[in-house]
């Protein structure tokens, strides 16, 4: 019987995100892991550990080819690098969200094309994308970040059905509420503030607020740890769920997906606050 362990490559796993998270959990699970980011020193938490890590543009082609070279062999890959956008889609950039999609759609796909030669050799390869429960949910204010999650949630779904025929496994993280340093990473990337001549300038405070989210608690969600670490015992069984709903208030996501359109608008305006943008517009 080969001892040899099994190999997951996960993209994103900078000091906080929940990539970092994954990495640690699937190595006390016993993996190789190859933990993989944009800025190496940012990984240097898992390094001490006896972590592999490797640099990982996912929006380079010449920095995924320069890593698929230093891979012999692969399981498991975990496309979970990504970012955040928040505008109302009246004010929003189209180049901005592109740029958002080309992260969080597109290089989910170069990254996969990238791997798969070696996932077919896998006794038992799996691609796993991390969306969000975004992908299903309407917030105010996140149009482009959900709507990219929903296109990779589509295309998980689609993926999962085309690569049956090899035994490749494809599996869709939804996840809510996980305490992670997204939020930091938005806004120090970019405070998000409207653009001049926005319909909303009559509520202009209110609505960054809201981009900024700022009514955010930084102590709410998930243990990233206690996520990752259930998270990977699914994705470790024998037969493993296509789609794992995990983190705070997911069971609630879940179950608004099925119910009658619309019936949690009410609840979404006040947690973003556009009931109150609502009243100073329509003074």
């Amino acid at each position: 019987m080969s001892t040899t362990k099994r190999t997951v490559l996960i993209t994103g796993c900078s000091a906080g995100s929940m990539g970092s998270a994954l990495a640690l959990a699937f190595h006390a699970s016993g993996l190789h892991v190859y933990a993989t980011a944009r800025t190496p020193s940012k990984m240097a938490h898992l390094t001490s550990l006896g972590i592999s890590t490797l640099t990982l543009d996912v929006q380079s082609a010449s920095s995924i080819a320069a890593c698929v070279n230093q891979i012999p062999s692969l399981d498991m890959l975990v496309n979970n690098a990504g970012a955040q956008y928040t505008m109302p889609i009246a004010d929003l950039s189209i180049p901005e969200a592109k740029e958002l999609f080309d992260l969080n759609v597109w290089s989910y796909i170069a990254v996969t094309q990238a791997f798969l030669p070696l996932l077919l050799k896998a006794e038992r390869g799996m691609v796993v994308n991390q969306t969000s429960v975004g992908a299903v949910t309407t917030i105010p204010f996140q149009g482009v970040y959900n709507a990219s999650k929903a296109a990779t949630a589509m295309l998980s779904d689609t993926l999962r059905l085309e690569l049956q025929p090899f035994g490749i496994t494809v599996v869709d993280l939804r996840t809510a509420i996980v305490k992670t340093n997204l939020v930091k990473n938005l806004n120090e990337a970019k405070q998000p503030s409207l653009p001049d001549g926005s319909i909303y300038e009559p509520a202009r405070e209110v609505v960054e607020k809201a981009l900024r989210q700022e009514g955010f608690d930084e102590n709410a969600g998930m243990k990233a740890e206690e996520w990752a670490r259930l998270t990977v015992l699914d994705l470790l069984k024998k037969n493993p769920p296509n789609v794992i709903w995990r983190g705070d208030s997911a069971w609630l996501t879940r179950l608004a997906a099925v119910l009658p359109f619309g019936m949690f608008d009410g609840m979404v305006k006040k947690l973003t606050g556009l009931d109150v943008v609502e009243q100073i517009i329509r003074k």
